[in-house]
């Protein structure tokens, strides 16, 4: 089915790759939405969130599959005992290749949805590293320490340096191969040229735990293919 493939399941959760677009809980607004999580409860009978993924952002998400698990793995979340790591890409070159963003953040004082750092928010903790770097944009992992709402996108805007595609936190423009591809022609038969990404470029790609058993996972989701293919680009382009 569009939308996810699983990763990992056992009797007691579900790892999923969530695709971007697809919803991990329906809207308080609109509860006909289709969800992740309305998806699994029909597929398994019986299913419980753990955490969540913003619309735009794909990757690794569980899902627990009876109360006992539901209960241990949200603890693991809310006391941090689970390493989680991400993949985005971001706008330019960060001066600090490896660092720490220290901010607390909270709702928005007029903006409804929308995050911001602010000293009456909740304490936020966002390990990053520099992985790769194009120029105009680089790949960065990020290790969070807290799950705030929008932490990585709202502690990115404060370096400077926001997600690429961000419609809140960012400029929100789609990205063009020809915005940095020398000597770009557009094929025959397109009257236009299609962005290479138009979403927020953030992934969630690891998560390392240990399960109700005792049992250690370390679980992996793929970059999805706009992602994939916008750093093979701006790799050609680099040289």
């Amino acid at each position: 089915m569009k939308g996810f493939s699983i990763i990992f399941e056992n009797d007691d959760f579900v790892a999923i790759n969530k695709e971007p677009g697809m919803l991990t809980i329906p809207d308080r607004h609109d509860e006909t939405q289709l969800s992740l999580y309305k998806i699994l409860n029909q597929k398994y009978g019986k299913i419980f969130i753990v955490h969540r993924l913003d619309r735009d952002t794909s990757g690794l998400i569980l899902f627990a599959k009876n109360e006992s698990t539901h209960k241990y793995l949200s603890q693991l979340f809310e006391q941090r005992n689970i390493e989680k790591k991400y993949l985005g890409i971001v706008r330019g070159n960060i001066p600090e290749k490896k660092g720490t963003v220290n901010e607390p953040i909270g709702e928005h004082p007029i903006k409804k949805g929308v995050m911001t750092i602010t000293k009456k928010g909740k304490p936020s903790l966002t390990n990053y590293e520099v992985l790769e770097e194009y120029g105009i944009y680089s790949l960065v992992q990020f290790d969070i320490q807290s799950g705030r709402t929008h932490q990585i996108r709202v502690h990115t805007k404060s370096l400077g340096h926001p997600i690429i595609c961000d419609t809140v936190y960012g400029d929100g423009k789609p990205i063009l191969l020809s915005s940095f591809k020398k000597k770009y022609k557009l094929s025959q038969n397109d009257l236009e040229e299609r962005p290479i990404i138009n979403r927020l470029a953030l992934h969630s790609y690891h998560l390392t735990f240990t399960d109700i058993h005792q049992k250690i996972f370390s679980i992996e989701a793929p970059l999805p293919k706009d992602m994939k293919a916008l750093l093979q680009q701006l790799k050609k382009s680099r040289g």
